[in-house]
């Protein structure tokens, strides 16, 4: 009898029907491709993972980022998606020891009473049980005339705080539009908030705020949504004309639907403070009065500072400031954390932006870029903002700093933004641009460099030695020497098709330098909104292969809701979930997968296309398939166990017979599957603990055996 060897086409190609994707793989889980000296891809299992820190995390984490700080001690940041409830947002994991340094706030709406002092620019504010210290920040929400000042002065965003009584009292600083102190012309309390006059049928509305200096053209900004006669106002509206010193007037798009008057926040100070609590020694403290007044170690200590409430968070961006924590919490503020300062929750950077989508650090320059920011307190989907050159204090753009922006004149949102070779690179929903450093007057260069490219998730783009990858609402993309291009993917029906795109920002891509891959995790139709399924191609290959949460095994889960490449931990580092619980997983560090608990077996496996056994009048008989395998690692135990499933049929479309599973080892010789048909696909499988596979050239014999 003839024999033929099973030779199998590297790659998966999920697009062709399995008739026509003969003798190549059309479904895969666990698995990966090697090359071989002709360039193919060898099939073999996927590596395992393990448990990177033992215990479990409060919420599902959705960010990632290691570092050393200057002792060489390394680190783990962690972004978890939570409540403020909750508080389990932000953590740091050393030393397999997990610290929450989420940060807290604190909220109060309090009538406005102020106190300023001729010739100073320190503003005095007292807010019943507000408990603001000098390590606290403070949001002021609703735009407040101060009074004391001539030209006028509007309290208004982000302020450090100066401790005064630590219950009632505080102070900030009152600054110009490029920051610098700004002093009050006399001694004064009291101040007012805006007051909305709406006309019935009128869409132009008046505001009331003394000595405002606003000009037309100018943007008001409302952070508190305010309802009265039939119409909300809340956003930015341009300044439309100016009444007086203390009266302009905002057009809307409704129509008012009466004539009213109404005061923001129904005339109350809207302060959220972000609080910073660092111990201090007994019968020390702050002094009293501004910067430099008073001075620290004499006055009254502070009672026990207050953390607040833990900020909610959807996600994070995490990066490294040298050995500063950078984090940005998605649709809020920056915050960051230091190693070993006594600093026990991350710190707000108060002089930078209130709201963003992300950020990132630019090298070699090393400055924060944040995208989808803003200058008022409302998020501008399209605005770059960036800090100076080695200082994250300095935002405000002058003649003698780097600070600066720029808005992106093509797109209706950044989705994401990467520090990648050389570059910052920029998505929007509709391409690609470059920012690339050149130093001053304007600091940073953009240039559109594809379009019809945009990225699908926040967290979908990733470099991987020297080239970029991403992947777009349709297609996937490389970024390399030649420009952008296209990627093609012969699965593209399993990703695009079950695509749950009302929750691209959850989808994770996964580089591993260790193998040249790039993956991304992504949520299915019919996941319910979380990640569960993933494709991964290799770079060196050119080739794909998939798996989802549904195919593999009760005891583990390979979805990854946040990952890293290999660091300065080592091996890459995923977040994944089991049981509705999060864990945090080392990857590559051993032959099985890892749930609630270690060294669970993984289930491998890979089915093949149709071979066509016969291509004549003829049946095909097979009787004898002889695997030919690596059965473990070099100089390992070679004690893998595996199945052998064989699917049979006569027409490309009929339901198949089955015919096994066939287990085998390295002291099989052969197996007798003894099947007739013209169509032959297989499956091969394992589900066996702390082993490992590479399948070689299985053999078959056969023969001839009656007319179809």
């Amino acid at each position: 009898m003839p024999h033929s060897t099973l030779k199998l086409q590297p790659g998966v190609d999920q697009n062709r029907t399995l008739a026509l994707n003969e003798a190549a793989i059309s479904y895969t889980q666990l698995v990966r491709f090697i090359p071989d000296k002709q360039g193919l891809g060898l099939v073999q299992k996927l590596g395992g993972w393990t448990k990177f820190f033992n215990s479990t995390v409060g919420s599902i984490v959705r960010a990632l980022w290691a570092w050393e700080d200057t002792n060489n001690n390394a680190y783990l940041g962690v972004g978890a998606q939570a409540t403020s409830v909750a508080g389990d947002g932000l953590s740091v994991i050393s030393n397999s020891q997990r610290t929450i340094i989420t940060p807290g706030n604190s909220t109060q709406n309090v009538a406005f009473s102020s106190a300023t002092i001729a010739g100073s620019p320190f503003i005095t504010i007292t807010a019943a049980g507000s408990y603001v210290y000098s390590t606290d920040t403070v949001y002021v929400e609703t735009p407040i005339s101060v009074n004391g000042f001539n030209n006028g002065y509007i309290l208004y965003g982000l302020y450090p705080a100066t401790y005064v009584d630590g219950t009632n009292q505080f102070i900030v600083q009152a600054s110009d539009s490029l920051g610098n102190p700004l002093n009050a012309d006399t001694t004064t309390t009291g101040g007012t908030l805006p007051l909305f006059t709406f006309t019935s049928g009128s869409n132009q509305v008046k505001v009331t705020l003394a000595k405002n200096g606003y000009q037309v053209g100018d943007t008001f900004t409302v952070l508190i949504s305010l309802t009265a006669a039939g119409v909300t106002i809340y956003g930015n509206y341009i300044v439309y004309s100016i009444v007086d010193t203390n009266n302009f007037n905002i057009l809307i798009t409704q129509i008012a639907t009466s004539s009213t008057t109404a005061y923001l926040n129904s005339n109350q100070a809207r302060y959220v403070v972000y609080r910073t609590p660092l111990p201090l020694p007994t019968s020390t403290g702050y002094g009293v009065g501004g910067y430099g007044v008073g001075g620290y170690g004499t006055g009254v200590a502070p009672s026990n500072p207050i953390v607040g409430t833990p900020v909610a968070s959807d996600d994070w961006t995490i990066d490294n400031w040298g050995q500063v924590m950078v984090a940005g919490l998605v649709n809020g503020p920056i915050f960051t954390w230091t190693p070993n300062s006594g600093v026990t929750i991350g710190s707000i950077i108060p002089q930078a932006p209130a709201v963003n989508d992300g950020c990132f650090v630019a090298m070699p320059q090393r400055q924060i870029i944040a995208w989808g920011s803003t200058f008022t307190g409302i998020k501008d989907p399209l605005l770059i903002r960036w800090c100076d050159v080695e200082n994250y204090n300095s935002w405000i753009a002058t003649v003698t700093n780097q600070a600066g922006s720029y808005r992106i004149p093509k797109g209706s949102a950044i989705v994401g933004c990467i520090q990648g070779p050389q570059q910052g690179l920029v998505w929007t929903d509709l391409g690609i641009w470059a920012m690339q450093y050149s130093g001053p007057p304007y600091v940073y260069q953009f240039n559109e460099i594809g379009n019809g490219c945009g990225l699908v998730g926040r967290k979908a783009a990733a470099s991987l030695n020297g080239t970029v990858y991403w992947m777009g609402q349709s297609q996937f993309f490389k970024l390399g020497g030649s420009g952008v291009e296209i990627i093609r993917c012969p699965i593209w029906d399993v990703i695009f098709q079950d695509l749950d795109l009302t929750n691209a920002s959850k989808i994770r891509v996964a580089a591993n330098s260790y193998f040249g891959e790039i993956a991304w995790h992504y949520p299915t139709l019919s996941s319910g909104g979380e990640v569960n399924a993933y494709v991964k191609y290799n770079t060196v290959l050119d080739q794909w292969d998939f798996g989802s949460t549904a195919n593999s095994t009760d005891a583990i889960s390979i979805a990854r809701t946040a990952w890293i490449n290999q660091s300065v931990l080592g091996p890459p580092i995923g977040a994944g979930i089991f049981g509705g619980t999060a864990y945090i997983y080392q990857h590559e560090t051993s032959l099985d997968g890892a749930g609630a608990q270690n060294n669970q077996p993984m289930t491998s496996n890979f089915q093949t296309g149709y071979f066509v056994i016969s291509d004549g009048e003829y049946k095909v008989f097979v009787d004898q398939v002889w695997p030919d395998m690596k059965w473990g690692y070099y100089n390992g135990p070679q004690t893998a166990d595996l199945t052998l499933t064989f699917y049979v049929t006569d027409y490309p479309h009929s339901t198949p017979q089955t015919f096994g599973p066939y287990a085998f080892n390295n002291q099989t010789d052969f197996i007798t599957p003894r099947f007739r048909g013209r169509l032959m696909s297989i499956e091969l499988q394992s589900n066996d603990p702390a082993s490992f596979w590479r399948i070689g050239a299985t053999r078959y014999r056969y023969e001839q055996d009656g007319k179809f």
